[in-house]
């Protein structure tokens, strides 16, 4: 019986994420319809050395992040044009668009990319302390893993998100954080 693939064995999944058509529009959706929320916005993100198919890129973006459970539903908003997978063939909207994993080593996380021929498409450092890529392991647009070594700290941000989920009811559905 063969092992566990070397991607499954860093991690469960955290995240589902999506890079909608209209993000206003998914937000209302998330959290009118499906019960999703509250979401967490998170304005003009740029990871620090950002580098797209080993090429530096000024990508900006926007997210809202909201729990379902423990599972954090991401929506996406790309700020520029800049080569990303939020642009070009990695862009498919309106479906999955990747799932994130949290590590505990990114250079763990290259090892079992590299073991597996799963292509870096993007990566850069998150804050002082943390380390994100984001590969594609054969399956192309739709199936991207983000490999994320949150920065020291970060885990009380999710705690908060996640807390204010658990009870939440309805109100101020969608939060801007500074």
């Amino acid at each position: 019986m063969p092992g566990i693939g070397p991607i499954k064995a860093l991690g469960d999944i955290v995240q589902m994420a999506y890079l909608p058509s209209d993000f206003d529009a998914a937000l209302r959706h998330w959290t009118e319809t499906v019960g999703v929320g509250p979401f967490f916005i998170l304005e003009n993100i740029r990871l620090g050395e950002m580098r797209y198919r080993g090429q530096p890129t000024d990508a900006r973006f926007s997210i809202a992040i909201g729990y379902w459970g423990d599972i954090q539903i991401e929506l996406i908003r790309p700020d520029n044009d800049a080569p990303s997978i939020y642009s070009g063939e990695y862009a498919v909207k309106d479906r999955l668009h990747h799932i994130c994993i949290f590590v505990k080593s990114i250079d763990e996380a290259r090892r079992a990319c590299a073991a597996v021929g799963a292509e870096i498409l993007v990566e850069g450092k998150v804050g002082d302390s943390g380390e994100v890529i984001y590969v594609d392991a054969g399956g192309g647009p739709g199936h991207v893993v983000e490999l994320l070594q949150p920065m020291a700290g970060s885990e009380g941000l999710f705690d908060m998100m996640r807390e204010a989920a658990r009870n939440w009811d309805g109100s101020e559905p969608v939060r801007v954080l500074g």
